[in-house]
């Protein structure tokens, strides 16, 4: 049984920073050609670098502001892509490659504290989910980060 669900951004929430081309923050959104792999929050796929173009804005991934609302930097596909459709799993290119995509999961209660941190490292991280859901019972949603930028990559859902 899936004990969780991945949520990339909303087609809903980046159709409003592309009609604007200004983040939630008021800042102008940038478009440029990939020079990282990304990936793309809305398709969480990664950028072919030299290929696609990438806008970059500013990103806060949480309803309330409060200590732990940590805005950042994130890119998403300049191209109509389509949201990561296979929920109930971690994004496999992000997941088979360790090296460019080192996570962090992150867990948050209902209140929006952090209640849990760890470092996927070699660990299969949809095993790990499901083993984080289970022992921790406080952790109502986490957040995959890249361990090393700290950026937001994605949500994940208890179900």
């Amino acid at each position: 049984m899936n004990k969780f669900k991945i949520v990339p951004l909303s087609k809903a929430c980046v159709q409003r920073i592309k009609a604007t081309m200004t983040d939630d923050f008021g800042n102008p959104v940038v478009e440029q050609l990939a020079t990282g792999l990304g990936p793309c929050r809305i398709s969480l796929k990664p950028f072919n670098n030299g290929v696609d173009k990438r806008l970059l804005f500013k990103h806060s991934p949480f309803e309330v502001e409060n200590a732990y609302n940590q805005p950042g930097p994130v890119f998403i596909n300049a191209a109509d892509v389509e949201e990561y459709s296979d929920v109930f799993r971690f994004p496999p290119e992000i997941k088979a490659n360790k090296q460019s995509f080192p996570l962090s999961l992150i867990g948050y209660n209902h209140d929006q504290m952090m209640v849990f941190t760890r470092l996927v490292g070699d660990a299969d991280v949809d095993e790990l989910i499901g083993e984080i859901f289970d022992k921790n019972k406080e952790v109502a949603y986490l957040h995959a980060r890249n361990a090393q930028a700290c950026c937001f990559i994605c949500k994940i859902e208890r179900i």
